[in-house]
Order: structure tokens, then C-alpha cells, then sequence
């Protein structure tokens, strides 16, 4: 794993410079001056961001819209935050012109564990709906079939899906049946 930096502050371009110029395959997310450094992921966590991206890309074929995985990090610069994150799926349908960042996405899908669980459901759902163009934020279980979305247009308000139900993701028009999901589990 490559070194953290010593000093406790970092600016954003400071994060941006160190995290490219790394030799390492290692990600580290940057909130507001601190580096984390982030968390290998289990078998279940990648295959439910697989299938996500899968049906995703699928979907969008064609489309001026674009599906990345977690080697594409989401940039927040404001007036209140400076963050940069990995989200295990990400579409932008935006015309995005940094190399490493997306910054306009439209629906951002975590996979959650224990370890992030509490993290994606609070701050990153706080930071990301900072993001304009964001319509849907989507959390999904890694262990059971449990899909939670939060939509911009019903103010963020959780709705929750389960075995045997079908939810549509809005912002790109595309229906997901949860046991597809979760096929794996069965």
C-alpha cells in the first residue's frame, strides 16, 4: 500500500497530484483535506457492482451516456466541500472533461458492507447530493437481496426494494428486477 502523506492537511490538487503519480493500484478517498485510505472488497460486493455495471452498460449503449466502475472517482468542489470518492458504479450523461473525476453524474450505486455501511448511508449521501445533476443515489446489500434508492425528485426520501420486487432507475430509464440482482445468492 503507498504511503499516506505525513502532513495531516492536504489540498484537493495536492490529493490529485500524489494519488496519479502513485506506482501502486491502491484508492484513497480525500474529504476536506484528510486522505483514507479504501478497503479491498469481497466476492458478493463485486459481483452485485458487476451486474449493476453490466445491465447499465447494456442499457445505455448508443446513449451520450457513459456507465464507470470504481477505478473512476466523483469530484465535489464547492464554496462548503472539497471531496473525492469511488463509487462502485457511476453514469454521467454529461460531456465530463477531467481525466481521473466525473463530476455530473446522474445516478452513483454503492455496494455496501459493514465497514461502509453507515459512511455511504450519512456523509456520502450528504456530499453526493451536492452534485446538481445527481437524480438517484442507489445503496445495495452485498450479503442479501436489499436494494435502498434515494431520488432528488422525492426530496431523498429511502424507498426500499426486495426479492421478488422491481425498481426503475429513473434516470436512465431502466427497470431492475432485484432477484437479478442477487441472482447469485439463490
Amino acid at each position: 500500500m503507498g504511503a499516506v502523506p505525513k502532513s495531516s492537511y492536504m489540498s484537493p490538487d495536492e490529493y490529485l497530484q500524489w494519488e496519479h503519480s502513485r506506482g501502486d493500484d491502491e484508492k484513497y478517498e480525500y474529504v476536506d483535506g484528510q486522505v483514507y485510505a479504501m478497503a479491498g472488497a469481497s466476492r458478493s460486493h463485486n459481483r452485485v457492482a458487476m451486474k449493476f455495471t453490466n445491465l447499465l452498460y447494456n442499457h445505455l449503449q448508443g446513449s451520450s451516456c457513459e456507465v464507470f466502475q470504481s477505478d473512476m472517482k466523483v469530484g465535489i468542489r464547492s464554496l462548503e466541500t472539497d471531496r473525492y470518492y469511488y463509487p462502485d458504479v457511476q453514469v454521467s450523461c454529461e460531456e465530463e472533461t477531467e481525466t481521473y473525476a466525473n463530476t455530473s453524474p446522474c445516478l452513483i450505486v454503492e455496494v455496501l458492507s459493514d465497514s461502509t455501511a453507515r459512511k455511504d448511508r450519512t456523509e456520502k449521501l450528504a456530499a453526493y447530493r451536492l452534485f446538481a445533476s445527481l437524480q438517484e443515489y442507489v445503496l445495495c446489500s452485498q450479503d442479501t437481496p436489499h436494494i435502498e434508492v434515494y431520488r432528488r425528485v422525492r426530496d431523498w426520501e429511502r424507498e426500499i426494494y426486495t426479492a421478488g420486487q422491481v425498481l426503475m432507475l429513473e434516470s436512465v430509464g431502466l427497470e431492475v428486477a432485484v432477484d437479478d440482482i442477487y441472482r447469485f445468492l439463490m
